[in-house]
């Protein structure tokens, strides 16, 4: 059993957030891609740029034998001409959330995922999110109470089928 702790994340996890974007984009599936790739897309950039603005929140797992993030659950509230692949109204956060391949399957994204909706009841009505149809973490969502948004089915960017889910807090 690996011991692991859950922390608020803060402006200087900034860099590991991008890191979580590419393996929540899956663009390694997308070939050759790199996190670089993710910091330059706009589409998926705004859900890490500038981290730790006033309607930031989320948490880090940190491996503690090493001292090293293994995986983060953030929620950013993306409104306007900013909105992002999960947006259901200016009230509603969206949910991002991913945990390194070697570590998944373990219980951590479960926990991250508790946290942050748990923190996340003080300040919203409910959390959004946006998921291929194909996406194992989509058994993890239904288990936790997020319903399929209906009418949200969407081709997304690579092709495949996308579709928002929500969570009443």
């Amino acid at each position: 059993m690996m011991n692991y702790s859950i922390c608020p994340l803060t402006k200087k996890d900034e860099p590991f957030l991008w890191q979580m974007l590419y393996e929540a984009a899956h663009l390694r599936k997308e070939g050759n891609l790199k996190v670089q790739d993710a910091m330059n897309h706009p589409d998926l950039a705004k859900y890490v740029k500038n981290w730790g603005e006033k309607d930031d929140s989320g948490f880090v797992a940190i491996l503690e034998n090493i001292n090293q993030p293994v995986g983060a659950a953030w929620l950013r509230l993306l409104t306007g001409e900013n909105k992002g692949y999960g947006y259901i109204s200016d009230r509603i956060p969206e949910l991002a959330i991913a945990v390194l391949p070697e570590y998944r399957n373990q219980g951590i994204g479960t926990q991250l995922l508790k946290h942050v909706l748990s923190a996340a009841k003080t300040s919203y009505p409910s959390v959004s999110l946006s998921i291929r149809a194909t996406n194992p973490a989509l058994a993890l969502y239904k288990r936790l109470g997020f319903e399929v948004v209906p009418d949200s089915e969407t081709i997304n960017r690579v092709g495949e089928i996308s579709f928002k889910m929500k969570i009443d807090l």
